[in-house]
């Protein structure tokens, strides 16, 4: 790779044709128990949720409490567009946040924020008690306990099938294992992101838990406990969560001026690209046919983590072809040179110059972009 003054000007293509990234759906809506239907309790309640939407947004557990939130904190019900309750055990209070008059109070706090469209996870937890260790799969009884932790951590979470082959596949030693290959194979029919591998415990105190997280050639790990397998599983996506949000968030007005260029563009590749740049405040520049550029300003790390979610992956340019030696009597002034990549490829240059060098099949291409 070479770096320019704004940005790498290679190209970007479309591999894995499978994988996608998720919007996360009810990201602003937020569920916590409370204890009764009192003005006391739901103020208490709404003040919980309203920090686990920020932390949700920012990825941040200082920001909530930070100065800069002060009068949000005071008066969260400015950002609320509506609330009620569910029936418990526990009784929950369901805060609706209204996502515009959100989105400017945290960027007038000067908060970078995370987008709905995150890496979806595969998720292989591995319950282990005295009465033996089974893995969670999608139709469990312990299912719902992972989503709903995920969905309350805003993690776009899908659980395996759970079946004879798989149960065999991911015990103890292929969750532990720092290179689990058998793992990485059974992931591969699920078409997501990133895998997460989970390995809880119940002990005489409550439950404990190792986690290890792959997202592209990244690798995370850690621990995590709880009372219980809810607050468990709740712990755990918290901490998967702020291990993955700064590679995302985004501060709009900061980080670099950058300009990408998109080829053979249809319409859903249109919508969903244009998803994947909202956070960036892209602006479409130019169009030549099918081939779109948009100015961008951000942080080219976090850029290129968003577009890879997106399926799009860089590649070095290919070096330029150096012309043949002419007679210095006969020489003349070469004609510039300029190559396109064919239709059937898609691709996107970033940043202020744009190199040839992109070779992908069309039968290669994502569904969704």
């Amino acid at each position: 790779m070479r770096l320019f003054n704004y940005l790498l000007a290679g190209c970007l293509v479309t591999v894995g044709a499978v994988a996608q990234a998720a919007s996360v759906p009810g990201l602003y809506q937020v569920r916590e128990a409370v204890e009764g239907q009192g003005a006391e309790a739901r103020a208490a309640a709404t003040g919980k949720a309203l920090q686990t939407l920020v932390l949700r947004l920012t990825g941040d557990p200082k920001a909530a409490q930070g100065a800069a939130l002060a009068s949000l904190r005071k008066d969260p019900q400015r950002i609320i567009s509506q609330f009620g309750y569910e029936a418990g055990p526990p009784e929950t209070l369901v805060v609706d946040f209204d996502p515009g008059s959100t989105e400017r109070a945290l960027h007038q706090a000067g908060l970078a924020l995370w987008g709905s469209n995150r890496p979806s996870i595969i998720g292989w937890w591995l319950n282990e008690t005295v009465e033996g260790s089974h893995l969670v799969g999608d139709g469990q009884a312990e299912a719902s306990v992972l989503r709903q932790a995920a969905q309350h951590r805003g993690l776009p979470l899908r659980l395996p099938l759970a079946d004879l082959q798989e149960q065999l596949v991911a015990d103890g030693a292929q969750l532990d294992s720092q290179a689990p290959d058998a793992l990485r194979d059974a992931s591969q029919r699920y078409a997501t992101d990133a895998v997460l591998a989970v390995h809880a415990r119940q002990g005489e105190g409550g439950w404990q838990a190792g986690w290890q997280l792959w997202l592209g050639d990244t690798h995370e790990q850690g621990r995590a406990e709880g009372a219980d397998p809810a607050s468990l599983a709740d712990a755990v996506m918290r901490a998967v969560s702020l291990r993955l949000a700064p590679r995302f968030v985004t501060r709009p007005g900061s980080g670099s001026d950058l300009r990408i260029q998109v080829e053979g563009m249809n319409l859903p590749r249109y919508a969903e690209l244009g998803r994947t740049l909202e956070p960036y405040g892209a602006q479409l520049r130019q169009v030549d046919g099918d081939t779109l550029t948009y100015a961008v300003t951000g942080n080219r790390e976090q850029l290129r983590a968003q577009l890879g979610l997106a399926k799009l992956h860089e590649l070095p340019a290919a070096p330029a072809p150096v012309p043949a030696p002419v007679p210095r009597q006969t020489a003349a002034r070469p004609r510039p040179r300029h190559h396109r990549p064919s239709r059937s490829r898609v691709c996107a240059s970033v940043g202020e110059h744009r190199l040839p060098g992109l070779k992908r099949a069309a039968s290669a291409l994502s569904p969704s972009l």
